[in-house]
């Protein structure tokens, strides 16, 4: 088998791309397996022009070595073979996100948020390393076994590699990709699946057509798929740039979008906490307060109108009874007053005495 630096004993083939190939290694200095990539030329580039671009993609590499993120693949380092640079990075094991897709199909929306928001991490803790990434897609995602979101292809970057809205647009793909289309038919009755879908739907639809007025920002991205990954189905929409007093351009990073996330998270949580399913909202939720805090009047407004009625029962009686003289036994059909003999008679009810109330 070839020895690569003294070193990389080259084991087999584990992928073939346009810059290169990727091989699993072992390392015969401390006995651990590497992924080794080997760098090819492009067709037609003229031969004194190679080691130009071994050098730029040597310094590249060297660059990826900075980045730092649980989803980015660590680079190791840098062998050289025959001047030919090649990049070790850790071993890997699972399957591309590509792979998964033709082998599985779509991801459901939960886990394709949870893929997207890694990815997104991993991109930018390489933009504040200062390095960019090519284009991610489905094959530079890796499935490890033990249930991380590896970005792989960091190092191999063109001079020209597109800014932070290319990366943005990339996952928009990445993410289409991995849900795949809306299934077609099917029950009629909507499930909570159904509004996580839309949920996600509407921010890959914001990825791949941004609003000119409302730019989405890679840390609003990033923190409403976390939310739609915890089974969120709600998504907030971006902030509207604006500068403040000095001029600066602020976008849903300031105080303003911190409400407009903790309202979200807020009303998510009220929305799963409502009884029987049944959503509710933060207003709904301060009325609810407000009528509980307030005095009860209802039951004393009616007790002291019952009052009322009541006197002026007896006054009417009264006024008969002078009218028509003494009253000698029961009216029509038996029917007698129920109003209040006198001060301290009772409701005939509770046993208490009533006192009218205005």
């Amino acid at each position: 088998m070839t020895v690569i630096a003294g070193r990389y004993r080259l084991l087999d083939v584990l992928a073939e791309g346009a810059t290169g190939t990727v091989w699993r290694a072992l390392d015969e200095t401390d006995g651990h397996e590497v992924a080794l990539k080997e760098f090819r030329t492009p067709d037609g580039l003229p031969a004194d022009e190679a080691p130009l671009l071994f050098a730029r993609r040597e310094r590249a590499a060297r660059a990826a070595a900075r980045i730092s993120h649980p989803s980015a693949v660590r680079t190791l380092g840098v062998a050289t073979e025959d001047g030919r640079p090649w990049v070790v990075t850790e071993l890997v094991r699972g399957l591309t996100l590509a792979e998964t897709l033709e082998a599985a199909g779509p991801l459901s929306p939960r886990e394709a948020a949870r893929v997207g928001a890694e990815v997104l991490g991993a991109l930018r803790a390489a933009r504040e390393a200062g390095v960019a990434h090519r284009g991610v897609g489905p094959g530079h995602v890796l499935l490890a076994n033990d249930g991380r979101i590896v970005v792989t292809g960091f190092g191999t970057a063109p001079e020209d590699a597109p800014g932070p809205e290319g990366d943005l647009r990339a996952l928009g793909e990445l993410l289409k990709a991995a849900v795949g289309a809306p299934p077609s038919g099917g029950p009629v009755r909507r499930t909570p699946a159904d509004d996580v879908r839309d949920a996600l739907g509407a921010l890959v639809e914001g990825l791949l057509h941004p609003d000119a007025e409302r730019p989405l920002t890679a840390d609003h991205v990033e923190r409403e798929l976390r939310r739609v990954a915890a089974g969120g189905t709600r998504v907030a929409r971006a902030e509207p740039y604006a500068t403040d007093g000095a001029g600066r351009t602020s976008t849903d990073g300031g105080a303003g979008n911190g409400r407009r996330a903790r309202d979200g998270d807020e009303e998510d949580g009220e929305r799963r906490a409502g009884a029987g399913g049944k959503a509710s909202t933060p207003e709904a939720g301060a009325t609810s307060s407000r009528r509980t805090g307030a005095p009860r009047r209802g039951p004393v407004l009616v007790a002291g109108l019952l009052g009322a009625l009541l006197i002026a029962g007896a006054l009417t009686y009264h006024l008969v009874v002078d009218d028509e003289g003494p009253d000698t036994g029961p009216g029509p059909g038996g029917a007698t007053s129920t109003a209040p003999a006198g001060p301290g008679a009772t409701d005939g009810v509770g046993g208490g005495s009533v006192t009218p109330r205005s």
